[in-house]
């Protein structure tokens, strides 16, 4: 997939190989692979600001931002110094420390839905612990999810379309037993009216509707007028919970989260990416009315022995303490708008359809005729265009998500000179693959 006049990575071939012998193909999560677009991965040795290095010292622009949790940047200094102060007093204790609280008082501040918070080590941990909670809180068993959304490999989250909006779900994983999906039910993202009739239909047995409320897993799709509200009816009307999958929103779009710009409060929200600051910290958090069912003080039981970890908590806390800084979110917003009309331009003039989107550090392209509403539209772009401008991308110094499928991320420290360098690197990609 590489030009000619691709640099030479000679060492992350060798690196690449090396890990093939003793990883599941080369890799620990898939996306890193470089399935989708082809070619061989690129090994990271260091990251700085806006800026990703690999191990044959090439520099990138990096727009994955360990997929949206650098949002100040990678290896910025206030946050390298809390993790190395907490690092020296131990890295994880089994046991209370006072920095949980800290970052929880934190996080409760933002968000008006939240008043007790559990913390956990991932998002999967958390989607699969709030979808509990919500069995557990209504005596309910089924979950409505929204097709394209990716909530973590949860077994029973891992479930694919049926013919129709009101059928079963089937595993979309092997090793997943068809009886641990027959309680999610899929509906298609951005439709209301399909919502409707699967809560017609189910919503006496649906414990809560789950959703993200901006698609991050279809490229980047926001929600229609109307859809989020529209949940939150239905699961008013139906006596169902609403759970918002914030593990890429949370603290990126908006300060909390995209709930503090919808409108719309969600009875159980899922965190995680920025909270940690780089480090494995994710939560879910409700009302306390509802976290009362979760051990020890209720009968759903939810345990991790490194969640709450006081390196992982310093990182939060220092990574949202520096999110507090005034104007963060609109200078984000700013430069996020800049890079996709610098992108969109950069496209129309090499005689190419392309569709953007951004709402402050998270953004995506389209290469498609018409905007992705839903799974169905994101599967109907021309991923193999992706494909070449992703490696003509990669060859100019910017690192993409290597996935026509993924969102991408800016943080605090692209400034307008680097945002700059990502709109010349596209205009000339977008020219050499329309050739």
């Amino acid at each position: 997939m590489s030009s000619p006049d691709s640099p030479t990575r000679l060492r992350s071939k060798a690196a690449y190989e090396r890990a093939c012998r003793v990883l599941v193909a080369g890799v620990n999560s898939p996306v890193r692979a470089f399935r989708a677009v082809g070619g061989t991965p690129v090994f990271v040795d260091y990251a700085e600001g806006p800026n990703i290095f690999d191990l044959d010292g090439h520099r990138y622009v990096d727009l994955v931002g360990s997929w949206g949790s650098a949002i100040v940047g990678h290896a910025h200094p206030a946050v390298v110094e809390a993790v190395c102060r907490a690092a020296k007093s131990g890295l994880s204790f089994g046991a209370c420390c006072a920095a949980e609280s800290e970052l929880a008082e934190i996080i409760i501040s933002a968000l008006p839905s939240v008043e007790v918070i559990r913390f956990v080590n991932s998002g999967t941990e958390a989607t699969m612990s709030a979808t509990r909670l919500a069995r557990a809180a209504t005596g309910r068993s089924k979950i409505v999810k929204f097709i394209g959304c990716y909530h973590g490999h949860a077994d029973s989250l891992l479930v694919a379309a049926g013919s129709g909006a009101a059928t079963f779900a089937v595993p979309d994983s092997a090793g997943v037993p068809r009886a641990f999906v027959e309680c999610t039910l899929p509906a298609p993202y951005n439709d209301l009216n399909s919502a409707e009739r699967m809560m017609s239909k189910f919503g006496g047995d649906v414990a809560a509707i789950l959703v993200e409320p901006i698609a991050g897993n279809m490229g980047f799709v926001e929600p229609v007028e109307g859809f989020l509200t529209g949940l939150r009816a239905l699961c008013d009307r139906h006596g169902s919970l609403l759970i918002f999958d914030e593990v890429m929103t949370g603290f990126r779009v908006a300060w909390g989260g995209y709930q503090n710009v919808c409108g719309v409060r969600p009875d159980i929200t899922c965190l995680g990416k920025v909270i940690g600051g780089g480090m494995p910290v994710a939560a879910y958090a409700a009302r306390r009315e509802l976290m009362s069912f979760v051990s020890p003080s209720g009968p759903m039981y939810q345990a991790g022995t490194l969640s709450g970890n006081p390196v992982g908590m310093a990182a939060g806390i220092a990574t949202l303490r520096l999110c507090q800084t005034a104007g963060f979110y609109d200078t984000l917003h700013a430069k996020s708008t800049r890079l996709t009309e610098g992108l969109l331009a950069g496209a129309t003039a090499a005689g190419m359809a392309l569709h953007t989107g951004a709402r402050g550090g998270l953004l995506g392209i389209a290469f498609s005729e018409r905007p992705v509403r839903n799974f169905t539209d994101a599967q109907a772009c021309d991923h193999h265009l992706f494909a070449k401008f992703f490696h003509a991308m990669l060859d100019r110094g910017v690192w993409l998500p290597p996935s026509g499928y993924e969102a991408m991320f800016i943080s605090s420290a692209h400034d307008d000179k680097v945002i700059a360098t990502v709109i010349e690197a596209a205009r000339d990609s977008f020219r050499s693959i329309a050739r």
